[in-house]
């Protein structure tokens, strides 16, 4: 089943409360969301907030730091740092009951051959990755496009595919963002079909500029209806920039399909 959840760090604003954002979310009828960056939160507030409100957290991303603006996953010098913020993040998914933590990858490092920050990715996402799935959580490899995210290690779906069938693990999957897939690759009903059985979770949003779907050049419910059609049993996140003549965020997505629910 396709479920759908809302990233709660952009929408409806990432100018309110979290209070005010996690209701405005419930009463839209959704009963799932993710948030870039939890651990920045009081997690005992947020778990308050989360039970109030009937909502599931079920995406986290690891936390970067200044010097690793994109995540430390394929960066060789930053061993220690990786592991304190995938502790960290386990810890949080563990506190808020998420099942998924998208692992930011890092930046290309041009001195060095690009297949030594692969195996140096594989290492991490094997240790990482068994440790996750004795607390039933899977680990998400995204793609990030070039335009927006100059640099980063992962640009392309291949790149993350290669990382990902290298682990081997069945609970390190790739995170498809079908927003970042257009940017870069386009085709967006075939290229999914053909790693479908590869993705962990999806995120959705209208190009260009991250937008509201409905607003740019993608017919995202046709391609949602073609996820569907895959048999993909998971989450497709709203991640996308609240409109500016702040309408509903919401709209664009029939009020049937909010509401459904994975039973994991």
């Amino acid at each position: 089943m396709l479920c759908y959840d809302v990233n709660a760090t952009y929408l409806p604003s990432g100018d309110l409360p979290w209070e005010e954002r996690l209701r405005r979310i419930a009463e839209a009828g959704f009963t799932a969301v993710e948030i870039l960056y939890p651990q920045r939160q009081n997690l005992d507030e947020l778990a308050t907030l989360l039970a109030r409100y009937r909502l599931r957290l079920v995406l986290l991303n690891t936390e970067p730091d200044p010097e690793y603006p994109r995540g430390h996953l394929v960066m060789p010098e930053a061993e220690a740092r990786f592991w304190a913020r995938f502790d960290e993040a386990l810890i949080t998914a563990k506190r808020l009951g998420a099942r998924r933590i998208h692992v930011l990858s890092g930046k290309r490092i041009p001195a060095l051959p690009r297949e030594q920050q692969v195996s140096v990715a594989v290492d991490r996402l094997r240790r990482a990755g068994a440790r996750a799935a004795d607390e039933g959580i899977t680990l998400l490899i995204e793609m990030l496009n070039e335009h927006d995210t100059p640099g980063d290690f992962v640009t392309h779906s291949a790149d993350g595919l290669e990382i990902v069938d290298a682990v081997g693990l069945p609970n390190v999957r790739f995170q498809h963002d079908f927003y970042h897939m257009q940017v870069m690759e386009g085709n967006l009903i075939e290229s999914f079909r053909a790693h479908a059985a590869k993705v962990g979770h999806i995120q959705v949003a209208d190009a260009p500029g991250r937008q509201m779907p409905g607003r740019g050049e993608i017919n995202l419910l046709n391609v949602l209806r073609a996820v569907e059609a895959t048999g993909y049993h998971g989450y497709a996140g709203l991640e996308y920039w609240p409109p500016p003549d702040e309408s509903d965020p919401f709209a664009w997505l029939p009020v049937e399909w909010r509401g459904r629910t994975l039973d994991e």
